[in-house]
């Protein structure tokens, strides 16, 4: 009866999307898991929310194809009250990088692109580029590549995550010599940038000095951005037209945009953050956020709006080897070169200075990669990922044909419901692939 009531109320739950086509409901023990094991999720989520330490969190699994959990607790605007619903829209953040690395594929397949190609073949910005060495400038030992861009090993750098002198460049570049980064307001931080578009964005930073020489350090940055920038050359159109048209109308992603149409914005929440006292406060809101009002800077390292089920539809396009109700975007054969570790031992030991407790992983083009299985804390070797900074997060797992997501909006969201989360989705499994 137990079993009974708990799929009675999953499926009442998952109804409204029954109408897709390309992913359907299923029984999660037709497809090797148990939904009493699966409704443990709903509890720890209800827990964060009542705690006050997130202010609604959305979840969804789908194996074998089949959505088979789809839940979500708490609200999605802190200021109207409304709650989260499965067409919420969420700022995914760097969960844009996959999806803009997805589309430079789309063009590599067509010949239009090498991923050794230099980037200044298409970027002239990026021309005798030297890099900063204990204070000294140097020539660069090559030009960097397409790939280097994809695996965050060019020698560029984010600019507001550290404090080096081409960090203090970067900044300079884009906000001014005074500007102080604030991750409190967005809005302001929008405002303030002197970056309006892709093009600003290159001419600002390509004649910055490199942080290091390319291709000997993973660092994160905004080298998705410049690849962003690459796809609008080669392709003649702006990033965001190329990617509805070659990515989401084929995918049918219909809610899925760098500026939330004005007729969905009641669909997308505020942003949060804990004050010095720990009260979830908003830093964003639907009707002034930069993602709702004239977007001309088309980020393709983390802007992106989405939704649950837009962006299982690209999970599952990738973990179907590239295709998804008849669509195919992408050879199996490219999925598995995006899938490929790119880094050294030496770079990874850099990029995961923590592998005891973040597993041991590594990165290819355009994800985090789970290289050494016995060290993950859950799920398999080959298992490919990437998250979002206001606390979106998504799995693709090829060997358990399994993909999932925790959708959140708040700046310093707990990250222990990743790995909570992460360990429920697993432990629902009873017959392994």
């Amino acid at each position: 009866m137990k079993l009974l009531v708990c799929l009675v109320a999953l499926i009442m739950v998952l109804t409204p999307l029954a109408t897709a086509k390309d992913l359907r409901i299923a029984r999660a023990e037709s497809v090797g898991m148990s939904s009493e094991r699966l409704a443990r999720i709903k509890p720890l989520l209800q827990r964060y929310v009542d705690e006050g330490k997130i202010a609604g969190i959305q979840t969804l699994i789908a194996r074998k194809g089949k959505i088979v959990h789809f839940e979500q607790v708490g609200k999605l605007d802190l200021d109207t009250g409304s709650d989260l619903k499965d067409d919420s829209l969420f700022r995914i953040y760097s969960m844009t990088k996959p999806i803009t690395t997805t589309a430079a594929m789309i063009l590599y397949e067509e010949g239009k692109l090498r991923l050794d190609d230099p980037v200044e073949k298409y970027l002239p910005a990026f021309k005798n580029q030297k890099v900063l060495i204990d204070g000294a400038l140097v020539d660069v030992t090559h030009a960097i590549t397409i790939r280097e861009l994809m695996s965050h090993t060019a020698g560029l750098t984010y600019g507001i995550f550290g404090n080096s002198p081409i960090d203090q460049q970067y900044r300079a570049a884009m906000f001014g010599e005074d500007y102080q980064f604030d991750f409190s307001n967005t809005t302001i931080n929008a405002d303030a940038s002197k970056i309006k578009t892709l093009d600003d964005l290159v001419n600002a930073i390509g004649p910055i000095p490199l942080q290091y020489q390319p291709g000997t350090q993973w660092v994160y940055s905004l080298s998705v951005d410049v690849l962003g920038a690459v796809i609008e050359k080669i392709s003649g159109q702006t990033l965001d037209i190329f990617m509805r048209e070659r990515l989401f109308e084929p995918l049918k992603m219909n809610d899925t945009f760098f500026e939330v149409p004005q007729d969905k914005i009641h669909r997308f929440g505020t942003l949060q953050l804990k004050d010095a006292e720990g009260k979830l406060v908003v830093i964003d809101r639907p009707k002034t956020s930069g993602f709702s009002n004239n977007v001309t800077f088309f980020s393709g390292g983390g802007g992106l709006v989405s939704s649950a089920m837009d962006y299982l539809r690209y999970s599952q396009m990738m973990l179907n080897g590239g295709e998804l109700n008849g669509v195919r975007i992408l050879s199996p054969t490219t999925i598995d070169l995006m899938t490929r570790d790119q880094l050294s031992k030496e770079m990874r030991l850099k990029y995961d200075p923590r592998p005891g407790i973040m597993g041991d992983v590594s990165f290819g083009l355009g994800f985090g990669i789970a290289v050494q299985s016995p060290r993950i804390r859950s799920g398999s070797k080959g298992t490919y990922r990437w998250a979002g900074i206001a606390g979106t997060d998504f799995w693709i797992d090829p060997k358990e044909d399994l993909t999932a997501m925790v959708l959140v909006q708040m700046m310093g969201y707990p990250p222990a419901l990743r790995n909570e989360f992460k360990t429920l989705v697993y432990q629902a499994i009873t017959e392994m692939n």
